[in-house]
């Protein structure tokens, strides 16, 4: 089951009435193909500003995307897109061989597709050295037909050679940063060639995706900008009653529930199969539920068929409470805006309550089948990154560490007690190839504790490395409870031989307030004084999410001169008592 889809004609009317307001966000998209892709632009840009995103576009004509990334001053390049979507049909790529490919030898075939190949990924790496955009381009859809039939299968045919050809273009294109590839192929397996082709508006106009499919590619390829502009989710936030498992564990009990080998309990198996997939790879799971503490933690510990275990909650309430001061101190323990979770539940009330008191919450009411739980959430494209960090891959231990964390605090007089306890340990290291995707990702997600809130992508990070006037830093911390990977970063500019300013400086919420923010900056200090710099610029912009960090720069010694902040570097600068530092 696939969430319902409105009509093209339902965005390109509203795309018209789109005004300008102050959005959240804004991103700039260009739109090249091969076929005609009408609505495409309209549908993303209605998608975006449901979203608070003004989205931008620039649409090629008609099979023009060689011509417009190999002319330098082609109105692609002047309209200098951040996101690039490059859609391609395979029929016309192959032009008049398609359907003849069976008079050729197999090395003829074989040579076509290196020889189609090579000129595409020709033309995307020319567009990557013309430009600064990410560039998302489709691989090819296999056609269901074949003029061999039943043989075809047993041939070097056309199916084959758009396999080779898919698989061959994901292998060289796989280590280019700003390259990514959409799998076109599946959108077709998942919606139908049937549905999303119609011969006669072929013949008329060679539009390869009807009308009713446009907007669904177009939710498609959100799943890009998302990401790009660090609206992807952190959290999800679960029921349990019917939701991790079918039945109420007060009134069906510990035997009673749905959950194991069975029609209906396989059905919450596969769910929670795919909720830790996703905790796998970096997104947070927590558990929010009106129920008796004792009972329903037994069936996470002890249920044999209980997929998802304790350690794979970063934070639990299962009580007797209002579920909406609940998901506040979810947030709270793990530190993270409301705007970062799901909250997936049953009930239809429990829904409205949150969706109304807590609008900044993606929330989604379970449809009344369960066995279309699974499908529901493997369709959101809420949960994608453009890359997969060494941290994203430990976050869930992590956050399972920081509850230890918060309960060694809960047991301690004073916070001076409690951070030595902590015996935290601040790693500072250059940034290199190995960190630059964390320290932009920290960039594009970090609100709370932000001094300027500055969003660079990979590429921008990685053009500031390469200047030598640009220092940038990575903060790894360690504790007792073990590694939270990089949680910090900074960029200074050397303004000239006297003077430094602070760019960017940032810290993850969840090592806020261990003293971690003032190690950082006396590194800053320490080495400013090193290269004989004799003051430090900084400049705080405030917003709605960074109040955190207000008043970090007056703590620190810095003076108020207007719009920015001057620390004197003849002045000492206190470094935390309770923390080591380690330059690398």
């Amino acid at each position: 089951m696939y969430p319902k889809e409105e009509n093209l004609s339902h965005y390109i009317k509203n795309a018209k009435k789109i005004e300008k307001i102050n959005h959240q966000k804004k991103v700039r998209i260009a739109i090249l193909s091969n076929f005609t892709i009408t609505g495409l632009a309209e549908s993303m840009r209605v998608k975006c500003h449901k979203i608070n995103v003004d989205c931008s576009s620039y649409v090629s004509g008609y099979d023009q995307y060689n011509q417009e990334i190999l002319n330098s001053e082609s109105e692609l390049y002047q309209f200098k897109p951040e996101i690039t979507f490059l859609i391609i049909d395979s029929k016309n790529l192959f032009k008049e061989n398609y359907d003849i490919f069976y008079t050729k030898s197999i090395k003829q075939r074989k040579e076509f597709v290196d020889k189609k190949l090579d000129e595409l990924t020709n033309v995307v790496e020319t567009f990557t050295k013309k430009s600064k955009s990410k560039i998302v381009i489709s691989n090819l859809a296999i056609p269901s037909y074949s003029p061999l039939g039943i043989l075809e299968i047993k041939d070097y045919g056309i199916s084959q050679m758009i396999l080779d050809f898919n698989e061959k273009l994901k292998t060289k294109l796989k280590d280019y940063n700003s390259i990514y590839i959409y799998d076109l192929f599946q959108f077709y397996y998942k919606f139908g060639e049937q549905n999303i082709t119609d011969p006669q508006k072929i013949a008329i106009g060679d539009i390869k995706i009807t009308f009713d499919y446009i907007p669904r590619l177009a939710e498609e390829l959100l799943g890009y900008i998302k990401p790009y502009l660090g609206l992807n989710k952190k959290c999800i936030v679960l029921d349990l009653d019917n939701t991790l498992w079918g039945g109420i564990i007060g009134e069906d009990g510990f035997d009673g529930i749905k959950l194991g080998p069975t029609t209906s309990g396989n059905i919450f198996v596969e769910f929670q199969r795919w909720l830790l997939s996703l905790h796998n790879r970096g997104i947070i799971l927590a558990i929010n539920s009106k129920n008796n503490f004792d009972e329903a933690i037994k069936v996470i510990r002890d249920h044999k068929y209980m997929i998802l275990k304790e350690n794979h909650f970063a934070s639990i309430r299962i009580n007797w409470n209002d579920k909406i001061q609940n998901i506040k101190e979810i947030a709270k323990e793990i530190n993270i805006g409301l705007d970062s979770i799901v909250f997936f539940d049953d009930d239809p009330r429990n829904c409205e309550i949150i969706k109304t008191a807590l609008p900044e919450i993606m929330t989604i009411n379970l449809p009344k089948d369960p066995s279309f739980y699974l499908p529901l959430i493997q369709s959101m494209n809420d949960f994608n990154t453009l890359k997969i960090t060494n941290e994203d891959k430990k976050r869930g231990e992590i956050y399972h560490k920081q509850k230890q964390r918060v309960e060694l605090k809960e047991k301690t007089d004073n916070l001076e007690k409690y951070l030595k306890k902590l015996e935290t340990k601040v790693n500072i290291k250059n940034v290199d190839e190995s960190t630059l995707s964390r320290i932009s990702q920290l960039t594009m997600k970090t609100n709370q504790f932000n001094l300027t809130t500055k969003r660079y992508t990979e590429e921008k990070v990685r053009s500031m490395m390469n200047n030598s006037q640009m220092l940038i830093g990575g903060v790894q911390v360690e504790d007792k409870f073990g590694d939270s990977g990089i949680t910090g970063t900074f960029i200074i500019k050397s303004e000239n031989i006297e003077e430094w300013k602070i760019d960017t400086f940032l810290l993850s919420c969840r090592v806020i307030g261990r003293e971690v923010e003032q190690a950082m900056m006396s590194c800053i200090v320490d080495k400013a004084k090193k290269e004989g710099v004799k003051r430090i610029i900084a400049e705080f912009i405030s917003t709605k999410k960074n109040l955190p960090a207000s008043n970090f720069l007056e703590k620190c010694g810095f003076e108020n001169k207007g719009r920015h902040w001057v620390f004197d570097l003849s002045k000492e600068f206190k470094r935390p008592a309770s923390i080591s530092i380690d330059i690398k």
